[in-house]
């Protein structure tokens, strides 16, 4: 009998980091039934001052990063930036195995800029951090608008609760989707949340007397089957088309079209991983009028065919199945 090793993460933690987002790879990982092992390293291997007022204990060296499988930078408060780095933390840097995976939770995405693993490559951090992120670095191709970018042996995430969403995502990568989830619920999160950071970003609190679009949010959800227009939203919602659209991007981030999709291809991911329903059944069940518009559409969001997405994330055991 084979026993399953733990798939290594180590922690880089620097001075000024939020203890809220350090934590999250152990919390994360370490849901998954001893699937991952978790460590924290400093670039000196000494404690690090975190922005809340107290310390902490690293539980290995750098060296320690030569040995992992996924090493994550966590973020330190935009104040200890800086745009060139410290010998110890080039040093922790160049510990990296060349087929490690490098991830990087908020504003440790300057870390990996500032160290050259950013170039030719798409990256995101918290959206407040863009401005300075391009200034300093324009030759790197910056997407604040999401929650986290994928570019295979580097990854980077939003702030805060995004990196609960990497984390999650690279469950799902390397153990599938049924891990991703039951992590998820041990964690009380959501598996997977749609849309990106701009529905975070600051705007005026909506007057209490406004007219919400939640009902006619859900009642899209119950017929995502049946061809929807922005109109029948509308008057779904007793609003102009146009009070509407404004009106349910302030609420969601999203455009409405943009949304359905969303919401379209959630579903239809779901029955890839935890069915056996056919491509064809399940673009009719979530809208698509063809199988090749699903495949047109899960291409573009995800880079994959269904068939490839369902080879790669599917559940060990189905749900339902279908003669």
């Amino acid at each position: 009998m084979s026993v399953r090793v733990p798939h290594r993460v180590v922690v880089l933690a620097q001075a000024g980091a939020y203890p809220f987002e350090l934590g999250i790879p152990a919390r994360v990982f370490g849901a998954t039934d001893g699937a991952y092992d978790v460590t924290l390293c400093t670039p000196n291997g000494a404690p690090i001052a975190t922005n809340a007022g107290f310390a902490v204990v690293p539980t290995a060296g750098i060296d320690a990063i030569s040995h992992a499988d996924t090493v994550i930078v966590a973020p330190v408060e935009p104040r200890f930036l800086k745009r060139s780095l410290d010998d110890g933390v080039l040093a922790a840097l160049a510990q990296i195995r060349p087929d490690a995976r490098v991830v990087s939770i908020c504003t440790g995405v300057f870390t990996l800029a500032a160290a050259g693993l950013l170039k030719g490559r798409t990256a995101t951090t918290h959206w407040e951090c863009g401005p300075l992120f391009r200034s300093w670095y324009p030759w790197i191709n910056l997407d604040e608008n999401v929650l986290f970018v994928d570019e295979g042996d580097v990854l980077t995430s939003a702030g805060a609760a995004s990196g609960i969403d990497l984390c999650l995502h690279l469950i799902r990568m390397d153990h599938g989707s049924e891990m991703a989830t039951r992590a998820a619920r041990r964690c009380v999160v959501a598996p997977h949340r749609d849309g990106g950071q701009a529905q975070f970003i600051e705007r005026p609190v909506p007057d209490p007397r406004d007219a919400s679009t939640s009902e006619t949010r859900q009642w899209a959800l119950e017929r995502l089957g049946e061809p929807l227009t922005v109109p029948q939203l509308a008057r779904h919602a007793h609003m102009s088309e146009r009070t509407f659209a404004r009106r349910f991007r302030a609420e969601t981030g999203l455009a409405p079209r943009r949304w359905l999709t969303h919401q379209r291809l959630a579903l239809a991911r779901e029955l890839l991983e935890t069915t056996d329903i056919g491509i064809d059944e399940i673009a009719t069940t979530v809208g698509y009028a063809t199988a090749t518009s699903l495949r047109n559409h899960l291409a573009t969001a995800l880079g994959l065919s269904p068939m490839a997405y369902r080879h790669t994330f599917r559940s060990r055991q189905p749900s339902a199945t279908t003669a």
